[in-house]
């Protein structure tokens, strides 16, 4: 007899299935599948609804650059790591800027669970640890 993780993570799995759309998570089956585990009596809606998160949130951190910079990053930058990324990952990837102050200089970008880094504090990280 399968156990009620097992379970809810299966019924999460078929949920987040039905919420992508091309290869992309919609907001409208997303609001979709929402409403039925409220309207209906879902066996353990808490596990479920905390599995399908995460796996929405996989997906969606997947379709988003995180480009950490330690100065300005022009529009220019961002729309070329947009292109670079979307065409790596054969998907559509937006680049989102964040300011990191413990970069010395240069940047960082996550896309997903991969991250690319060109900066001096990186480059003296993997010095010191290969002292």
């Amino acid at each position: 007899m399968a156990s009620h993780a097992k379970v809810a993570q299966q019924f999460a799995r078929q949920l987040f299935a039905m919420s992508v759309v091309d290869g992309a998570v919609s907001a409208d089956r997303v609001e979709g599948v929402l409403q039925f585990v409220e309207k209906h009596k879902v066996a353990n809606p808490v596990m479920v609804l905390k599995a399908y998160h995460r796996l929405v949130s996989i997906k969606l951190s997947k379709s988003v650059a995180l480009v950490e910079h330690s100065g300005a990053v022009s529009a220019a930058t961002l729309a070329a790591i947009e292109a670079a990324m979307s065409k790596k990952y054969g998907r559509t990837v937006k680049a989102k800027a964040e300011p990191n102050p413990e970069l010395l200089a240069g940047m960082r970008v996550h896309v997903g669970d991969d991250v690319y880094e060109s900066s001096i504090a990186g480059q003296l990280a993997a010095l010191a640890a290969s002292v």
